[in-house]
């Protein structure tokens, strides 16, 4: 059975030739100029459709479906999820993880329960993981000083043994 994986979000069509604008939920939207193929979902059944052209518009990506020529034809795409297959899923070096694997994961620190990750501040330096420790969120930079392992499958996050994580505003 194809493992599935979201990639973005048709928003809205784009001019007369058949485009569509995505939303794109990618750590990598470059990749979108690589696809040649992906799945939409219509009715639970993942359909296939082979990509056409891929174009750039200020922050936006537009795709154009093969045999999808028109404003009309495009019009069954809106609001509908996109997805690739597994073996089509950018591959990411040692040590980088997916936001999706991450939100969810459980959090052990000094082998004991710290929280759940709810969410993945992206920044320039780096990643901050906003993590909801009994009703508190507490902020851990997404670096390798912080972090003793990773299981994606099993989502747990290990931080590494001592240091305190503490609250500036509490005394």
């Amino acid at each position: 059975m194809k493992e599935f994986f979201l990639i973005a979000k048709i928003v809205s069509i784009y001019g007369k030739e058949g485009f569509v604008r995505i939303s794109s939920f990618s750590d990598f939207p470059e990749r979108f100029y690589n696809l040649q193929k992906v799945y939409i979902d219509f009715f639970d059944d993942k359909k296939e459709f082979f990509v056409e052209k891929v174009k750039k518009k200020k922050n936006d990506f537009l795709l154009k479906f093969k045999n999808f020529n028109s404003e009309k034809d495009a019009e069954i795409f809106l609001g509908k999820e996109v997805f690739v297959d597994g073996k089509d899923v950018v591959r990411l070096p040692e040590n980088f993880f997916f936001i999706h694997d991450l939100v969810g994961s459980r959090v052990l620190r000094n082998n004991e329960e710290f929280g759940i990750i709810k969410q993945v501040l992206t920044f320039p330096a780096n990643d901050v993981y906003v993590i909801d420790n009994k009703g508190k969120e507490i902020l851990i930079p997404a670096v390798m000083s912080f972090i003793e392992k990773f299981d994606p499958v099993n989502k747990i996050l290990i931080l590494t043994p001592g240091g305190d994580f503490y609250d500036e505003d509490e005394n």
